[in-house]
């Protein structure tokens, strides 16, 4: 019960002209000094980080000590309040087929061994819970996925191996059978498999077909781990109101990507994202993804994972309320990870594993 009882936001209100006891930053703006007060107790679950395939090309790195050729490193999730992240198992050049399985394999491979290489700062986690007691141990924790679909290899024999190796997001797009038309039987298949393993369903990218069945078919809340709203900024990956609000009623989590192109070039932009998905989808299915060290240019003062104060800050000028940023920064990512959690454990008593194929599936 200790780490349910962890989770569940703390809605005391921290006031403009409260006097907080020994601020670590009484030369900050009050808003600065309220946002890293909520952050200790809620911090960042960052949902989308590039970080293992930007280390593949360091010839060296050590990332306690800090390192200048990337946007995330342990001192700068500590002082931007990073309690764990999602690394992206994504492959830039998106090989196809067996090579795709191959390179996924070896993001894993590469994620596990920065882990091990880091044990005082990260640890590997599957479970909220073990996010929970890695954060009471001090350590960021690391949630390895998403992996992207083709890495399959339309098996869903390959989807439990990745799972046993620690994946816990796939992204569905790009492949047969979750494409422009939607979710094929196979696809059909796939997210049920999804379930039964406790493998969480990502949408970015994905059709509008593909996520409404996605949507409608999975028992466990849905991931649009970059999207943010159409509405705003008429990016391909980001989502319109209506979609926004099937995720909302579905329970799912839109985790709006601090980039500039989708988003705009400050952080007022961003807030104003973040605005309008809590306002369409609901302040339950708000989170946010970093993007950083994927490639892409971030908003002015969102530069690197040190940054996430002034965002909070931002949004406490607005009018968020404490328990709506616990919710934005940590209780949502929670809740989603819970339920799959309890959804995978339940369906494993019922349903076998599935050795469906997609010839059999998928026949013409």
């Amino acid at each position: 019960m200790a780490d349910l009882q962890d989770d569940i936001p703390d809605t005391t209100e921290v006031g403009e002209d409260d006097a907080l006891p020994e601020d670590p930053f009484p030369s900050q703006p009050a808003s600065l000094r309220r946002a890293h007060t909520l952050l200790a107790a809620h911090p960042v679950a960052d949902g989308y980080s590039g970080l293992p395939w930007a280390l593949r090309h360091l010839p060296w790195y050590d990332l306690e000590l800090g390192e200048a050729a990337i946007d995330t490193d342990i001192p700068r999730m500590r002082a931007g309040h990073v309690g764990a992240l999602f690394w992206s198992l994504h492959l830039p050049e998106g090989p196809g087929g067996d090579r795709a399985t191959t390179a996924t394999l070896e993001q894993l491979d590469q994620a596990n061994s920065v882990i091990e290489a880091h044990p005082e700062g990260l640890r590997r986690v599957r479970t909220a819970g073990q996010i929970i007691d890695a954060r009471n141990c001090g350590r960021v924790a690391v949630v390895l996925g998403p992996a992207h679909a083709t890495a399959l290899d339309d098996s869903l024999g390959i989807l439990r191996v990745l799972h046993a190796l620690g994946l816990r997001v796939l992204t569905l797009a790009g492949t047969a059978w979750a494409g422009e038309r939607g979710l094929t039987r196979f696809g059909e298949e796939v997210v049920r498999e999804m379930n039964r393993l406790g493998v969480l369903a990502d949408v970015s990218g994905a059709s509008r077909a593909t996520t409404e069945r996605a949507l409608a078919l999975s028992k466990t809340p849905v991931l649009c781990t970059r999207s943010a709203a159409r509405a705003l900024r008429p990016h391909p990956a980001n989502l319109p109101d209506e979609l926004l609000t099937s995720l909302g009623a579905a329970r799912g989590l839109c985790m709006v990507p601090l980039t500039a192109e989708q988003t705009g070039p400050t952080v007022h932009d961003v807030a104003d994202h973040l605005d309008r998905v809590r306002d369409v989808a609901g302040p339950d299915c708000v989170g946010l993804s970093g993007t950083y060290d994927s490639g892409a240019a971030h908003p002015r003062d969102l530069a690197d994972a040190s940054r996430y104060p002034h965002l909070i800050a931002e949004l406490l000028r607005r009018g968020w309320s404490d328990t709506e940023l616990a919710l934005l920064t940590w209780g949502n990512v929670q809740r989603v990870l819970r339920s799959a959690d309890f959804t995978a454990r339940a369906a494993q008593h019922r349903r076998e594993a599935s050795n469906a194929k997609i010839g059999e599936l998928d026949a013409p």
